[in-house]
């Protein structure tokens, strides 16, 4: 085979890598078999899949059929209680004064519940209860159990409540018969007088779950699939492995299968593999669900698997075939890997060898462009990154005002003085806090509520030494409040204000503190009717100050507004609008950032 290719080459010379590459892949012209085998294996698996699914649908069809096939029987036995006369008059009359009186109605219900129960082993035990007090069930002596009385029970208020419906509960222990415990299913309804809205008493048909569970086990859903049952409220009443899941060694979707519509399917996929879940409602409110797994819908998986297999091992001899074509071609494509690998270390000064303008050539040069370029704006990142620590370093220096600190401490011991305890305190309380916020390092980005906090403390602080002087406003709207920004943003254009706007005006003035939503944007504005700036004090402030411009001027607007572009990007910043002797209004835009 080598020696045919040897001789082939010179035939064919191959001008260019275009048409070498065209060459060399004409060789696995059975990659189309390979993909004509996948996508048949898909397609044959999605329609197995399908048809599956569909059988899947109609056998929990089919279960909910005869589960209310049941249910209507048990509806039925019901009627014959309903229907009874010794029954109706049992629980409505009054008029019994002896216990010999009582018992020939007692028995003749007794062995008419008897009867029912001969007739059907799935029933438990039959039951009704008069609201005049009496009671009578299947058997010619009921004790019932003081510590559980039938009208505490869930299935007797909820008959009260259906108004003469059929009611069915969650499997539970019933226990109103003394010395008597057994797992249930309880069907109870409130049986009416003859005028149809007089309630007499509540009937009562214990079921014993085996039937259910019969019912389905008999279902075959593969080898490892399985049907379970839930109630209204997601209460398990069937399932193969209960025991496991009471013990939470198991868990359904069980939330998944409440919110399903009825003839809805859902796959879910975990650690046990990828399964699905068919869901049916039934008219007593229970939800039916069938589960089937994926390996189990596609009984002949193995044979598209090996099909596919062949067809792999077809196509790894064709690039076999195609190794000895391919080696030839790809010496220059190596070249430029081996340069790649170098710029990869972090040597951005190679450059790859161009030996001739064929593509690979074409490639080569375009690689070397793309290097320099790379280089120019790695450098031009670290003078961004440069200007944007400089920017927080002037950030942090700003945050601790040695003067705004002096004076605070001095009105704390001015208040201690006179001996007001309380004011001590709060103001010492906000300045622990606002020290605590301005040292942390932990995130540069602070949820907006953490921003509103350290204003509310600085401004309790501000309030607390200039009195009078200063009113203010915080007015944020609450749902910016979980959205993110730059930490100790606000506090600067709040400080600028009462020291360049409040505290010039004789009369004192007002700071309003805005924080709301804009669109895809957050939108800040700190408001003063001070004493407000020229066009050339505004044009002024747009000057980045200096780092060594001292540590009392803080970083300046223009700081601030090149650290929010920084970050954020161009389209967000600060606008100033002011007028001389009104008053100024500060505009910080930033994009919404979830926490």
């Amino acid at each position: 085979m080598v020696r045919k290719f040897r001789t082939f080459l010179p035939v064919f010379p191959l001008k260019s890598i275009q048409s070498s590459i065209a060459v060399a892949f004409s060789c696995l012209i059975l990659v189309t078999i390979a993909v004509t085998t996948l996508i048949s294996y898909r397609l044959s698996a999605g329609a197995v899949r399908y048809n599956s699914e569909n059988y899947i649908e109609e056998i929990i069809k089919q279960v909910n059929t005869n589960i209310q096939s049941y249910v209507d029987n048990m509806e039925n036995i019901s009627l014959l209680a309903m229907t009874s006369k010794d029954v109706k008059y049992y629980i409505t009359s009054d008029s019994f004064i002896t216990e010999e009186e009582r018992r020939p109605y007692e028995k003749r219900i007794s062995d008419l519940f008897q009867s029912i129960l001969y007739t059907r082993g799935d029933i438990a035990s039959i039951m009704v209860f008069g609201y005049n007090g009496r009671y009578v069930s299947d058997r010619r002596i009921t004790t019932l159990n003081p510590n559980a009385p039938p009208e505490r029970q869930s299935w007797y208020i909820g008959a009260q409540q259906a108004g003469g419906k059929s009611v069915i509960s969650a499997p539970h222990v019933q226990n109103i018969i003394r010395n008597e415990y057994r797992w249930v299913v309880s069907l109870s309804r409130e049986l009416k007088n003859t005028d149809g809205i007089t309630a007499d008493g509540i009937f009562l048909v214990d079921l014993n779950l085996s039937v259910v569970s019969d019912l389905c086990r008999q279902i075959d859903l593969g080898k490892k699939g399985y049907v379970f049952i839930v109630d209204p409220e997601g209460n398990i009443v069937y399932h193969p492995q209960q025991q496991l899941i009471y013990s939470n060694l198991r868990s359904e979707r069980i939330q998944d299968v409440l919110h399903a519509k009825s003839g809805t399917s859902f796959a879910v996929s975990d650690e046990d593999g990828r399964r699905f879940y068919s869901v049916q409602d039934t008219n007593i409110g229970w939800k039916i669900v069938g589960v089937a797994y994926a390996g189990d819908l596609i009984g002949y998986k193995s044979t598209l698997r090996n099909s596919l297999l062949i067809s792999l091992l077809g196509i790894a001899v064709a690039l076999l075939i195609s190794v000895a074509l391919s080696h030839r071609l790809s010496r220059p494509i190596r070249n430029l890997q081996r340069s790649m690998r170098l710029v990869e270390k972090g040597n951005f000064e190679v450059k790859a060898p161009v030996q001739q303008m064929d593509e690979i050539g074409q490639l080569s040069r375009t690689f070397n462009m793309m290097v320099g370029q790379i280089k120019n704006l790695m450098d031009e990142v670290i003078s961004t990154q440069e200007n944007k620590r400089k920017s927080e370093l002037a950030l942090l220096q700003s945050q601790i005002n040695p003067h705004f600190l002096y004076n605070t401490l001095d009105s704390i011991v001015w208040m201690a003085e006179q001996k007001q305890h309380e004011e001590v305190v709060l103001m010492t309380s906000a300045l622990a806090r606002l020290f605590r916020a301005s040292i942390t390092k932990d995130q540069e980005l602070v949820p907006i509520r953490v921003e509103l906090e350290h204003i509310r403390n600085y401004m309790l602080i501000q309030k607390m030494r200039y009195a009078s002087q200063l009113t203010y406003r915080i007015e944020f709207e609450d749902a910016i409040l979980p959205y993110r920004t730059l930490k100790i943003l606000l506090q600067p254009f709040v400080e600028n204000a009462i020291y360049h706007g409040i505290r010039n005006k004789p009369e004192g003035g007002t700071i309003v503190i805005r924080g709301k939503e804009q669109g895809d944007a957050i939108v800040f504005e700190v408001e003063d009717d001070g004493v407000g700036m020229t066009d050339e004090a505004i044009e002024k402030i747009w000057s980045p100050v200096p780092m060594d411009a001292g540590f009392a001027k803080g970083i300046g607007i223009g700081n601030v507004n090149e650290r929010i572009r920084l970050f954020f990007g161009p389209s967000y910043g600060i606008s100033i609008r002011s007028e001389l002797e009104e008053g100024t209004c500060i505009t910080i835009k930033i994009p919404k950032v979830s926490g």
